[in-house]
């Protein structure tokens, strides 16, 4: 499981389409346990496959701090290329490996490295393919293909200044990765602007070497001041226009889209209530969401088709509609969950009425609302040119195919095979995964094992094995293992996700046991008198607060990188759900566990991730120094040199071994 990256290594991912629909860019390492990815091409009509780019030196230089926590926030644990972009025919390919930058003509295959300044990050292809525009420490450079003209276009002012990059919360909270984008005619640049003066600074430091000096980051903690973010528009012959928005009441620039019809903007308040697009060339609010809890930022909007005709969400009722100039053009109960892209007049995206499946669609003015895949699973795609690629990941299989060609995958197989059967509760429809042992026998009974997330980020429940390989592997170990997604999670529509709002740990934990008891009433083999529970991030924060809150039902829990102190998240994630605690600190209070330690009285393991700057060790750390001064004993194990990712090590056996022996018969 470590060495293959969770069997992804070897699967070909981030695809690109040509705009003549005839090639097929992706990125793919060589096996199932080589982590360093390549560039190939496709040739769709014929079937040939071609390495396009490779890093220049096996594993390279070290990563940046920029490029670590660029990649970081995208969850990439890979090496090699992270990412690359194309020219608008896609025929100049840039990317990035080693801390090095190249540039690949697709047509003939030749490389070239160029003499870009170290370290970067973010290179990016202009749609004319003259220029490569990325990021130095903070400063936004433009080099020109040829390699020549490297040069500044916007320089920091001070230290706590960067041009190019995306804030901490955008990247984490927002989905939003970048900081800059091309102009379609390649000759200008809007770039955003970061000032995190006001933010806290922040400190880790790696206690597995001592000589090291600590880490200074700058760090949004909720109901403290954010980074000032500002837009500007740049010329590659060096003029400056600033951006006025006309709204002072917005905090967060949601993301920037340049296409042919022009400049847009989208701006969120700092409730989170209102979100605007805003068309920069004209000023126009093109399209406006307001809602009294919270506007949803749904990845991949806005975009435009062809003819201009603004594609974007709404929420009406139970239903996150897709609307196009305003228009919903997507039924009730049909709940769309992501923008792949917008080919022409074609709009590509997925969604679904059942939350355990995600399918992809299309909609277009001509052939109105077509959905593309049946097979229950998870489902997204790209399209170019009237092709379409469709990546599908089911209980079965993981495919990649175009117009029946497959793009083969060198993945490894798991050697555990996820047997898993999906049932709903009849109280909240709670959608619900059960595993048993590969050898087991009914009358044979077990002990308990929820395996949750529950947080209102990511769905657990759903018809991809992927999601099941770790849960199957609890269970052939002996336990019956139940994993159920609770209110707030995604996939079931607005109302459903705005469960998460206020005090939300007595819903999860409500939503967990119901789950619990409607399984063991169709399996009276479980022995609800061993019930354990693991779980990573808000999965940890489950888990911590299932042994403090409810050991009536919970006898023992493995916590990894859990929030406990609810006041020490972010801004953008936490104001969501808690809102301000500068205007009512009552709920952060109500939700947090540093006061409930001293009532464990459940085996507890806390396992943390030193160089976690997502979730800061000092959530372990402060829990943990309670537990010990209320004289709680607990079981600590901290990860040095190691991020909110969990690392390519073998953390199973441990979690594995501690809940065998607190869930033993006694």
């Amino acid at each position: 499981m470590a060495r293959t990256q969770g069997f992804s290594l070897g699967r070909p991912h981030r695809f690109s389409v040509s705009p003549d629909g005839k090639r097929l860019l992706f990125l793919r390492s060589l096996g199932g346990e080589d982590p360093v990815r390549l560039l190939w091409e496709l040739d769709l009509a014929g079937g040939e496959e071609r390495l396009l780019g490779e890093p220049g030196e096996p594993g390279g230089k070290p990563l940046s701090a920029a490029e670590r926590a660029r990649r970081e926030r995208m969850r990439d644990r890979s090496a090699g290329i992270s990412g690359y972009s194309t020219d608008r025919a896609m025929r100049v390919v840039a990317y990035t490996a080693g801390e090095k930058l190249y540039v690949t003509d697709s047509g003939t295959g030749e490389t070239r490295e160029l003499p870009a300044r170290t370290p970067l990050t973010d290179a990016t292809i202009s749609p004319d393919g003259a220029a490569v525009a990325y990021v130095h420490e903070g400063e936004l450079r433009v080099i020109n293909s040829d390699g020549s003209g490297d040069r500044a276009l916007a320089s920091p002012e001070h230290d706590e200044i960067t041009y190019g990059l995306a804030e901490h919360v955008a990247s984490e909270s927002m989905e939003r990765t970048r900081g800059f984008w091309w102009s379609p005619d390649g000759q200008q640049l809007a770039v955003a602007r970061v000032d995190n003066s006001p933010l806290e600074v922040w400190y880790l430091s790696d206690p597995a070497e001592p000589t090291q000096p600590p880490t200074a980051q700058r760090y949004p903690r909720a109901g403290t001041a954010n980074a000032v973010v500002e837009l500007s528009v740049l010329d590659l012959r060096g003029g400056r226009r600033d951006v006025g928005f006309g709204w002072d009441d917005y905090e967060y620039l949601v993301d920037v889209v340049w296409d042919e019809h022009g400049l847009l903007a989208v701006l969120q308040n700092r409730p989170q209530t209102t979100m605007r697009v805003l068309s920069i060339d004209s000023g126009e609010v093109l399209a406006e969401a307001t809602d009294p809890l919270w506007t949803t930022i749904v990845p991949g909007f806005p975009r435009r088709t062809t003819d201009g005709s603004l594609v974007w969400t709404a929420d009406r009722g139970e239903t996150r509609h897709l609307t196009v100039d305003g228009e919903l053009v997507t039924p009730p109960g049909l709940q769309v969950a992501a923008l792949c892209g917008v080919d022409g007049d074609t709009v590509l995206f997925t969604g679904s009425s059942e939350p355990t499946e995600s399918h992809l669609w299309s909609w277009s003015a001509t052939g109105g609302l077509r959905r593309l895949t049946t097979e229950p699973g998870q489902h997204t795609g790209v399209r170019g040119g009237g092709t379409t690629v469709v990546v599908s990941e089911t209980l079965s299989a993981f495919t990649a195919t175009c117009d029946g060609r497959t793009v083969g995958s060198l993945a490894a197989s798991s050697p555990v095979v996820p047997k898993v059967s999906l049932l709903s509760t009849e109280r909240r429809g709670l959608r619900t995964a059960v595993l048993f042992p590969a050898v087991w026998q009914r009358g044979e009974r077990l002990p308990v094992l929820l395996d949750p997330y529950g947080g209102p980020a990511a769905q657990r429940v759903v018809a991809n094995r992927r999601q099941f390989y770790v849960s199957q592997w609890f269970a052939d170990q002996g336990f019956a293992v139940i994993v159920a997604d609770g209110r707030g999670t995604p996939g079931r529509g607005p109302r459903w996700e705005r469960e998460a709002r206020g005090e939300r740990i007595g819903k999860v934990l409500d939503d967990q046991i119901e789950a619990l008891e409607t399984v063991a009433a169709l399996y009276p083999e479980l022995d609800l008198g061993r019930v354990g529970v693991r779980g990573w991030s808000d999965g940890g924060y489950l888990a911590a607060a299932a042994v403090l809150r409810r050991p009536d039902v919970f006898h023992a829990a493995v916590a990894g990188a859990p929030v406990t102190d609810e006041r020490l998240y972010d801004t953008h994630w936490q104001e969501r759900f808690l809102g301000d605690p500068r205007v009512d600190p009552t709920t952060y209070e109500k939700e947090s566990l540093i006061a409930d330690a001293p009532k464990l009285e459940r085996p507890l393991m806390l396992i943390h991730g030193l160089s976690d700057d997502n979730v800061y060790p000092v959530h372990t750390m402060r829990l943990s120094a309670a537990l010990l001064a209320a004289g709680k004993q607990h079981t600590l194990l901290t990860l040095p040199g190691t991020s909110h990712i969990p690392p390519d090590v073998d953390l199973l056996t441990p979690q594995l071994r501690f809940l065998q022996d607190a869930l033993a018969p006694r």
